[in-house]
Formats: C-alpha cells, structure tokens, sequence
C-alpha cells in the first residue's frame, strides 16, 4: 500500500509548505505548521464536495438587484438575540466559541429548547451521549417533548440526518470532534476541521437550515483550527469572561448579517443562563463610600451603552522595573497614558508600580477608556476618591488632546438613567441642550481636565 503524501498548513492563515518549518512562510507566526494528508485528486467523495452552491447567475448592475431585509426569528433568549443582531437568518451558520465549561452548550440547549415549540430543531453531541444530554436538560428543567438529539461524529451520517429529518435549526457541538470519511487524518486535524465546516455551510445555503457549530478555543482564546474557519461561516459569538465567575459575557466579532461587538450579558444560575436586563450594574462596585483610584466611564458595546468601573492602584515599586499589569485593558495602550500623563500632566510615574483592572471581567477595546484610566491612576496616587456621581469618556492623543467618542449623547443618557449627576467629555460630544440632573464638564486638553477636577475635589 502506497504511503499517504502528507504536506503541512498552518493553523493561522492556511498557508502550505511540504515539510515541517518552525515559522510559517506566509504569515510569519512560529509554531503554527501542523501536519495534514495530501487527498488524490481522483477521490471522487472529496470532488463531489467541492461543488457550487447554486447555478451561474447573470451578471447584472449593482441598481438592478432589489436589496431585501433578512427576515429573522427569534431564539426565545433576548440576550442571546441581541448579540445575534435581532435573531437567526434562515441558511445562516454561526460558530460559537469559549473556555471548556464556561456555558456554550447549556446557553445552545436553552435556546434550541426555546425554539423547538415553534420549529423543528435537531442537536447533534459529539461530544456528550444522549444520557449525559437528556441529564442536563432534566437538571435544567427544559421541556424536551419536540427535542431531537443525534449522538454522531461521522459527517457523511450527520449530513443524512439533516436530509431526512429537515430541521429549521441544528447545533452541532463540536466542529472539532467531526470526522469526513472523504479525509483520512484525525478529527479535529486542520483538513477535517475545514472540510466539515465547508461541507456543512454548504448544506446550510443549499436547503435553508441554520446551522450552529460549536468551537474549541486554544489556550490564547482563539478558535482552534484554522483562521478559515471564521471566515466560512456568517456569524461569530466568543464567550468572555472567568468561568469561576457566575456571569458570562457573548461578544460577536464578525456578522454578515447585523453589527458587531454586540454584547449580550448572561448570569449562570441553577436553571442555566439567564439574561441580565441591566448590566451596568455588573460592572460598578458598591462602595459605600467614594474610594480613591476608582473612576467610572460609559463605554459603547455595539449599541447598548455600558458604564464600567475601571479601578487603579499605584504603590510604590521595589523593582529596578516598575509593573505595568491592566486586566479587561490593553497593556501596550497603558505604558503610552502614563507617559502622556508625564509629558502633559506633569505627573511621573516612573518609580511607582501601576495595575489597573476593569471591574466585572468585561473587556474593554475602544480608546475612548483613556480618560477613565488617567482619572483612576491620578486619584490613587494622589489618594482623593473623585466626586460621587462622577461619570467620564474620552479618547486621549500623544499631544496630550482629549478626543470625541462615538455616540456620545447616548453615552450620557446611559449615565443619567443610572443616577449620574457629573460628566467630564470631550468639548467635541457636548451637548447642544442641556441635560436635566447632569452637570457637564467638557474639556479639549488633559491638563485642563485635571485642573476641572481639583476644583470639583
């Protein structure tokens, strides 16, 4: 018997090369290059796979095709509709991932559940038996009566179900425990990952089934496998957050179909997750007192508006280099506000240790946490807590300007609703009108902000 050809892909952009290399050629990441089997091009089941979706359609002019909304439907979990942009699109396929045991398959069997009432849904495990599922479900207390549960990891089986059964919803949970006979490498290989999920959302756009698949993630919080697999589906949902906390986080990354960095909040509880109708109340400690490196900004995620607490500690270092440590921040953008801070503030920090953590495991992306940051990191050094009811957002520049964040009018009526009476903003995101029960502090440079807030202290 002839011995197989083998060639190696890298796990992070795809690329190929016929031996083994320490770093990949193309994108230049170490240690990515896993080894994957070299099909003949006369395997007819793998040909057969690689086929169009639909005929050749006519070249037309862009005004000549109607631009239809995609209709929707929901999923029964509101929170989990949110982060979906409104609910699931027939033919849509949305891929899944997080930390083992922080919630995908229970927040997928609550929803599957949810949607069984009104449509034929089908959930295939490949990781869990039929017992082990109807177990959860019996714990969870969801009405399995309309449930259809497939116990399978062999695509070519799976692909059968979804042609006899014809569900309107499947889940399958994993991508990366399925195998394709077409392919002879181990599941969970970067050829059986890839061809699986393309077999898979091919079948989705062929006969209208939305298709959820389930995906591991490697130890830096990335989907495991390769890049290409984000890119094949429609949708991509991250969950965030500690698994030892009981609140969980769904971040969308990427959406055909609606907008991303959508954020939807879930409580872990006896009964599985539960959607949480206010989550700025996650994020803010209760101090009974105002307490000194403590500041609260009004971050945007997607379209809901969030206020975070951002907590700061500066000590005095006894290391010839002082720490740098943020959590829920970017670490390289809190070495460049401490030196903006120096350069513009006159405030050195140079000998002194400086941690800073977003409170609630939110994870915070956007440059408009920038004044929040330098706010907390001056009111811990200086050990005066900021006034209570004290609200900021804005972006800070190299030259020391403090720029407009996006949306800045919903920003401030997120921070009034919540009881808020003090905003510093950019001079850019004031308000025309005044607003009622808010006293706002707009500001143009980071020594002027400063100057503001010793006043107020």
């Amino acid at each position: 018997m002839a011995k197989a050809k083998t060639n190696y892909t890298c796990s992070e952009c795809g690329g190929t090369t016929n031996k083994w290399t320490g770093q990949c050629p193309a994108c230049r990441q170490w240690n990515t290059m896993v080894e994957t089997v070299v099909e003949s091009a006369g395997n007819n089941r793998l040909s057969q796979g690689h086929q169009a979706l639909a005929q050749t359609a006519p070249v037309l002019s862009l005004h000549e095709i109607e631009a239809l909304d995609v209709p929707r439907f929901g999923t029964g979990i509101e929170e989990f509709d949110r982060v979906l942009g409104g609910g699931l699109v027939a033919g849509g396929v949305v891929l899944i991932g997080g930390d083992p045991g922080i919630g995908k398959s229970t927040l997928l069997l609550q929803a599957l559940a949810e949607m069984s009432r009104a449509r034929s849904v089908l959930y295939v495990s490949g990781e869990e038996s039929g017992a082990q599922i109807a177990l959860r479900a019996k714990r969870l207390a969801i009405d399995a009566k309309d449930f259809k549960l497939q116990a399978e990891i062999q695509l070519e089986k799976i692909l059968g179900t979804l042609a006899d059964v014809k569900p309107q919803v499947a889940v399958i949970d994993s991508i990366q425990t399925l195998y394709s006979d077409a392919l002879t490498s181990a599941p969970g290989s970067v050829a059986q990952v890839r061809e699986c999920a393309a077999q898979l959302t091919r079948v989705a756009k062929q006969t209208g089934v939305t298709i959820i698949l389930v995906g591991h993630v490697t130890k830096e919080g990335a989907l495991a496998g390769p890049r290409v697999l984000e890119h094949i589906v429609d949708t991509v949902l991250y969950f965030e957050g500690d698994s030892h906390s009981s609140f969980r986080l769904v971040r969308a990354i990427k959406n055909r179909f609606g907008a991303v960095n959508e954020l939807g909040v879930f409580a872990m509880t006896e009964k599985g997750l539960k959607g949480v109708s206010n989550p700025s109340a996650l994020f803010l400690s209760q101090h009974d007192n105002q307490v000194p490196g403590s500041c609260v900004m009004v971050t945007q995620e997607g379209t809901r508006p969030l206020l975070v607490e951002i907590q700061a500690l500066v000590d005095a270092s006894h290391l010839p280099n002082a720490r740098r440590l943020s959590v829920g921040l970017e670490q390289n953008r809190l070495a460049m506000l401490l030196a903006v801070l120096h350069r513009h503030a006159g405030i050195a920090a140079f000998d002194q240790d400086v941690f800073i953590n977003a409170v609630g495991g939110v994870k915070i992306t956007e440059p408009a946490a920038d004044l929040a940051v330098l706010l907390a990191i001056n009111s811990s050094m200086r050990n005066k807590p900021l006034p209570r009811g004290f609200v900021v957002f804005g972006e800070v520049g190299l030259a020391g300007e403090i720029r407009p964040a996006p949306r800045g009018q919903e920003r401030l009526r997120e921070a009034t609703k919540l009881g808020f009476s003090i905003a510093m903003i950019p001079k850019a995101n004031a308000p025309k009108q005044p607003i009622e029960g808010m006293t706002i502090i707009a500001v143009d440079r980071i020594d002027d902000a400063f100057n503001r807030l010793r006043e107020l202290q």
